[in-house]
């Protein structure tokens, strides 16, 4: 491999000479062999960096023209669109296991768009840390790129997935207003339901889950950016934080303002605690749902069986023709995943020491992973599980008229008690509801008649 010699205020490093990043990275790269190509920063870290260096750039081009020269300010921004699109991904080796500030990934940003900023300038005119630093700090870099990850993750991944899945309920509801069948609690028989009203159920969690993550939304708008190394502002020109808050929206299209206290901004991680515990609330509510799937589809004969969910591969290695309902697994597992990620998240941002979070890899980590599932599995799940799903009007009228739970609507006309002794006789026995309650004397057939029927109870 050919190397080229890099050098910080430690000395010099070999780099590898077809890489755009420096000797920062490159020391970073080497002392933390930590889930090396596996667990390496989020992508989407990477591309916030891009966004929020061309903002600072922009903002230092207006507050400091001596430095931030035109030529330079060009150069640099044509370097940060194509770390923002993700055309120099391969740039970005370091793993989340670094140090707790994040300071080696802002640094591997500052690197690589500085030695790509100079290539295509045509000569070396960017410095690192003096130009494409400038006015920051990696304390509030980093959390001002955790901000509008989690915003993009939000936005541009988890609420489409969540509109997609609520539209296919929405259809479902529509389709099935006209089904009654049993209802259930404790996982035992009770009252009737109507089919539409339990999907309308589903739909409404996801709902509520969705106006939750809304609710996170502002807060992480908020922006450390103009803090730099406690908070204070050190070496940052007035009004910088404002500036970089008004240029980033514009590059972003995402209304981010500056926090108003950056001492917070840079040691509190609340907001995002916050923002996951949404995430974890939609992973709760999708773990029913998924539930409720697979236990209505359970069997095919001796289950309940009261829906049916499309048949998408084999489900044994050794009893043919068995298939199961794996999309419902997988998002199981995936709202496990999440309710671990937030246990994680939670105890990384109870570590803030003083003016500062040292566990903010970690926590961007977790959150990014948790979005990133969430929508993938939903998507999963509403192409090749919730979109196939049809009724079983057959099985569920059966069941229906099978529940001694029925008995709940006799309350009225021969109380409570003898509606109890009405379904235990019948119980017992292996009799209908109707012949338990005309042979205790109850009521007439004709009486039982008139006043009970399942299809209305609903």
């Amino acid at each position: 491999m050919d190397y080229r010699i890099e050098h910080d205020s430690m000395g010099e490093v070999k780099v590898p000479a077809d890489k755009y990043w420096g000797a920062q990275t490159q020391r970073s790269k080497d002392n933390f062999k930590i889930g090396a190509g596996i667990e390496t920063m989020p992508g989407e870290i990477t591309h916030a960096f891009g966004l929020l260096k061309k903002a600072a750039a922009t903002a230092n081009r207006k507050l400091r023209p001596e430095k931030m020269t035109n030529e330079k300010f060009d150069a640099i921004c044509k370097a940060c669109d194509e770390v923002a699109s993700g055309a120099l991904d391969k740039h970005f080796p370091l793993v989340v296991w670094q140090t707790g500030s994040g300071t080696q990934s802002n640094m591997n940003a500052n690197e690589v768009i500085a030695n790509r900023a100079n290539e295509i300038a045509g000569k070396k005119i960017c410095h690192p840390n003096d130009d494409i630093n400038m006015s920051q700090s990696s304390n509030d870099t980093f959390p001002t790129a955790m901000h509008i990850a989690a915003v993009q993750s939000l936005t541009e991944k988890v609420i489409p997935a969540i509109d997609a899945l609520t539209a296919t309920f929405k259809r479902l509801e529509s389709e099935n207003g006209d089904v009654v069948k049993s209802g259930r609690t404790h996982l035992q028989d009770a009252t009737p339901i109507k089919f539409s009203q339990e999907i309308s159920g589903w739909r409404t969690s996801l709902e509520k889950d969705r106006s939750l993550i809304e609710l996170a939304l502002a807060p992480l708008c908020e922006l450390a950016l103009g803090g730099t190394a406690v908070g204070t502002g050190l070496n940052a020109p007035d009004g910088f934080d404002t500036e970089v808050a008004s240029a980033l929206t514009e590059i972003a299209g995402t209304d981010f303002v500056t926090a108003p206290n950056k001492f917070h901004a840079l040691t509190s991680k609340d907001e995002i605690v916050f923002a996951h515990g949404a995430l974890k609330a939609l992973a709760a509510d999708l773990m029913k749902i998924a539930n409720d799937v697979r236990w209505l589809a359970s069997g095919p004969r001796l289950g309940l069986g009261e829906i049916k969910i499309p048949e998408n591969e084999p489900g044994s290695s050794i009893m043919p023709g068995k298939v199961n309902p794996t999309q419902c697994e997988a998002l199981t597992m995936v709202a496990v995943q999440v309710m671990g990620n937030d246990a994680a998240v939670g105890f990384a941002a109870s570590q803030g020491n003083f003016e500062l979070n040292v566990f903010m890899p970690v926590i961007i980590y977790n959150f990014l992973q948790s979005a990133r599932l969430l929508a993938e599995a939903m998507t999963s799940f509403n192409i090749n599980c919730a979109v196939g799903i049809t009724a079983d009007r057959e099985k569920m009228h059966r069941n229906l008229h099978n529940s001694l739970m029925l008995v709940t609507a006799l309350n009225p006309y021969i109380g409570y008690e003898n509606a109890a002794k009405t379904a235990k006789k019948a119980y017992k026995e292996n009799i209908s509801l109707k012949e338990a309650c005309v042979s205790l004397g109850f009521l007439t057939a004709d009486e039982f008649d008139k006043v009970f029927s399942p299809e209305q109870m609903a």
